[in-house]
């Protein structure tokens, strides 16, 4: 067997191995009880700067 021989071998691995993580991430992500840690992560960027006050 060449290298060549197992490139169609290869390539469905990819593929399924990508799918196995894309689903892995959406579910971390999407994963109710990480939902409020991102909700906070989220607001960062509209929090008050403390420095922003004494200027």
């Amino acid at each position: 067997m060449t290298l060549t021989d197992l490139q169609p071998i290869f390539s469905t691995i990819w593929v399924v191995w990508f799918f196995v993580l894309f689903t892995g991430i959406l579910f971390y992500a999407l994963s109710p009880k990480r939902k409020r840690r991102f909700e906070e992560s989220g607001n960062i960027p509209f929090r008050d700067d403390p420095r922003d006050r004494l200027s």
